[in-house]
């Protein structure tokens, strides 16, 4: 008996945490999806990297190479398909247009 009283109190506390962390996880509007997951998608098409050169006033010079390779583009998913599926679960709805037919400007 004293166990149940144990496991309504856990399931109270979940749920009060649940009640403070959803309301930030709802959907979000199509144009703020769609922008949020052009980086996803741009990240599956390609990788991405930079080099940095720089020095000091003694003569030191430093380098450094960021290379980033995303799962999507490691595993050949279609970039398409990426943005698709990312605006849908952020938004619960499919894009109103695809990826590929975005303008230059907006990548």
């Amino acid at each position: 008996m004293r166990r149940k009283g144990i496991e309504i109190r856990g399931i109270g506390l979940a749920s009060l945490v649940l009640a403070l962390l959803l309301p930030g996880c709802g959907p979000v509007s199509l144009a703020d999806a769609e922008q949020q997951c052009i980086e996803q998608a741009q990240y599956a098409q390609r990788p991405r990297g930079s080099i940095s050169v720089g020095g000091n006033n003694r003569g030191e010079i430093g380098t450094r190479v960021t290379i980033g390779i995303s799962s999507d583009f490691a595993q050949g998913r279609d970039p398409d398909q990426v943005y698709a599926s990312c605006v849908l679960g952020k938004a619960g709805t499919m894009p109103s247009r695809p990826f590929s037919s975005l303008p230059a400007s907006r990548l």
